[in-house]
């Protein structure tokens, strides 16, 4: 059997075991490993181990994965995902859908901070679905509303997703923060007027909330300082080149930490629980890299890789139409996968293909151009179904909401998902504009 059948065996043999439910890790290290032996021998496998394992986790890079779950969790601990909705709540609430315009806010100014789309849809449902339900928000509306919100906390920087394609391809972690600046803005606005399609069809969907007084307006703004400070202090000192990734992450850490002491938020049981949840967060996460690193180098000795690359190169697709081709392969992975465990699969492979071809641009901005759109489009599997991990979470706060109900709330802000990706495939330079500046 060649080595080529064995790289295909090995494929499928994986997506046998994801439709299994065994965890992704856990199953890229299992077929990674029998295909290496079935190539290689078993001399050649432990010889790879002994290395592999140091090389792959003992790169200064990856502490900006920790660091950045770290300071999300101590986000969450002192009360700034709170301030954050009700800052958006008192300046958008009393429009028509405008609490679910403040929830997607609310998403978009955690996400600064959190670096986790998962992290974020749950810590706003909890803020924000009790004042969906008090005025009287559709199931679909909220529900959905939150579902995609969440996935703001990937795509808004700091991204750990992001930061796992960076090591990836071997990209610029900061430029790729700055990269996907703009594209997560015109996420968070593009949310926002799907809401109010959506209420303009269906007033009844979205009624309006109470109008705040001025007073409540300016207070609210005083209130969520200390993200400000956290957001410049980390982003600003990662774009201006002050900080490194894992530098502005160490910093915004402390400050998070900090705040949460001073706000009296932290107490030693929930100091523990944060390090406790980061501590199972950074594993899950360390597995997945070493499983994939294990599965990549097996389709590298199966020569899988180079044969999909060369069969995208003598299909006599245009450049646009192979990425495109992805697009859609990512897509209908997006709906049995989750994000992290997609961009390892997948990005090894397609960046293989997508390097080999002309774009009329410089390599390295299609490094981050194809980083950009391989993003959004994870960020669009978070809420496709039938595995929409952001759904699931969402709905299991909403149990009076059914899955279905949820799953048709998400549709609007999928829509925009779609113009956006065009966008982007049309216009690089949205993405690419801001780090031209730096």
């Amino acid at each position: 059997m060649s080595g080529l059948e064995i790289g295909g065996i090995g494929f499928v043999a994986l997506l046998l075991l994801l439709a299994l439910r065994i965890p992704i890790g856990v199953a890229m290290l299992t077929v990674g490993m029998a295909g290496y032996v079935a190539i290689a021998g078993e001399t050649a496998l432990l010889s790879y181990l002994k290395t592999a394992m140091y090389w792959q986790f003992g790169t200064f890079g990856l502490a900006v994965i920790p660091l950045f779950i770290l300071m999300g969790q101590f986000a969450a601990k002192a009360g700034m995902s709170i301030a954050l909705f009700r800052a958006a709540n008192v300046w958008l609430g009393h429009f028509r859908g405008g609490i679910a315009m403040a929830a997607i806010g609310g998403c978009a100014g955690f996400g600064c901070i959190a670096g986790s789309s998962l992290a974020t849809a749950a810590t706003m449902g909890q803020v924000a679905l009790p004042e969906l339900r008090r005025y009287k928000y559709s199931g679909a509306l909220a529900t959905g509303t939150l579902a995609a919100g969440g996935t703001l906390g990937i795509l808004i920087p700091p991204s750990v997703v992001l930061v796992v394609y960076a090591i990836i391809v071997e990209a610029n972690i900061a430029t790729l923060f700055q990269a996907a600046f703009i594209p997560g803005i015109l996420a968070a606005l593009g949310y926002i007027a799907a809401i109010a399609v959506v209420v303009r069809i269906n007033p009844q969907a979205g009624p309006a909330g109470e109008r705040a007084t001025a007073g409540e307006r300016w207070q609210a703004l005083r209130d969520i300082w200390p993200v400000a400070v956290v957001f410049l202090l980390v982003m600003g000192g990662i774009y201006t080149g002050f900080f490194t990734p894992s530098e502005a992450a160490g910093v915004g850490t402390v400050g998070t930490f900090l705040i949460a002491v001073t706000r009296g938020s932290m107490r030693l049981r929930g100091f523990f629980d944060v390090l406790l949840e980061t501590a199972l967060t950074t594993g899950m996460i360390f597995l997945i890299l070493l499983g994939a690193a294990v599965f990549n180098a097996f389709l590298g000795f199966s020569e899988l890789t180079q044969y999909a690359a060369r069969l995208f190169g003598t299909s006599g697709m245009p450049p646009l139409g192979v990425l495109l081709a992805m697009v859609v392969l990512f897509v209908l992975l997006g709906m049995v996968m989750d994000s992290l465990s997609m961009i390892l699969l997948t990005v090894p492979i397609f960046w293989t293909i997508i390097a080999g071809l002309d774009f009329g641009m410089d390599p390295e901005d299609v490094k981050i151009w194809f980083g950009i759109i391989s993003l959004i489009v994870v960020e669009v599997g978070l809420i496709t179904p039938p595995v929409g991990l952001n759904v699931f979470v969402i709905n299991s706060m909403a149990r009076d909401v059914p899955m279905a109900e949820t799953f048709k709330g998400v549709l609007p802000f999928l829509v925009s998902d779609g113009l956006r990706v065009a966008l982007i495939i049309a216009f690089p330079m949205v993405s690419l504009w801001l780090p031209s500046l730096f």
